[in-house]
């Protein structure tokens, strides 16, 4: 069960469309890597809870993550409340992730706000020696926040570029959401193909303040540790 890396999602292919690539990368690095949707999308225009679900492990096949959970909370409704915290606080126990990855606090998406803080307050939870929970107490080294629908200033910024085919089509895997062919699906925002071209225009942001193809944001609330003022490091630590 144990992983480098746990990312949680509000709803299945928001991993995806925030972090795929980062997650691609971690897992060609050799590094174990955890995905947990908290909820099973039930309140989405399109796709039933099964047809997520599959497009999900689908998903979790393309990026060569070790495992995908789904804990089942509310669509609509996480919160940072005692029970949720509960459930996300000891998977966190039980994964023992030296990073744990949340999307960021800022969205459009009320249930993106409410999985932020949600995860926030369990990152904390779980390392609580006294905290009623099972599991051995355990804190990340850090919790970092991914774009979603919104973005912002980024803390710093992963260079995906080689890994953005594999984002792509993992993306491609949540059928359900981003295409409108099958009988009785409901156009959304999600199933226009501007929504994709949106994603990788900001990732295109992104990298170009690298100095590359493709990069993805993400956000800490933390000072980052550097050997020195170099732009690329040189000093020993």
């Amino acid at each position: 069960m144990q992983v480098d890396l746990l990312a949680f999602g509000p709803h299945p292919d928001d991993i995806e469309i925030g972090i795929g690539g980062t997650l691609a990368k971690h897992v060609q690095a050799g590094q174990r890597v955890g995905l947990c949707d908290l909820t099973r999308g039930e309140l989405g225009s399109n796709g039933t809870v099964e047809q997520r679900r599959a497009e999900a492990d689908a998903a979790l096949q393309v990026l060569g993550a070790t495992w995908r959970e789904n804990l089942g909370l509310p669509d609509g409704g996480l919160r940072d409340e005692p029970d949720q915290i509960r459930a996300v606080a000891e998977l966190i126990r039980r994964a023992r992730p030296r990073t744990v990855a949340a999307p960021y606090w800022e969205d459009r998406h009320p249930d993106h706000v409410g999985a932020s803080r949600l995860v926030t307050a369990a990152a904390f939870r779980a390392g609580l020696r006294l905290a009623d929970l099972e599991g051995e107490p355990f804190q990340p080294d850090w919790v970092c926040y991914y774009f979603i629908n919104d973005s912002g200033p980024a803390s710093f910024v992963v260079d995906v570029s080689a890994q953005y085919e594999i984002k792509r089509r993992a993306l491609r895997c949540h059928r359900s959401q981003f295409e409108a062919a099958s009988d009785g699906a409901v156009q959304t925002r999600l199933t226009s193909a501007a929504f994709l071209r949106l994603v990788e225009s900001r990732d295109e942001q992104f990298g170009a303040r690298l100095g590359v193809s493709f990069g993805e944001g993400l956000v800490v609330t933390e000072p980052i540790v550097r050997a020195g003022l170099l732009r690329v490091d040189e000093v020993g630590a």
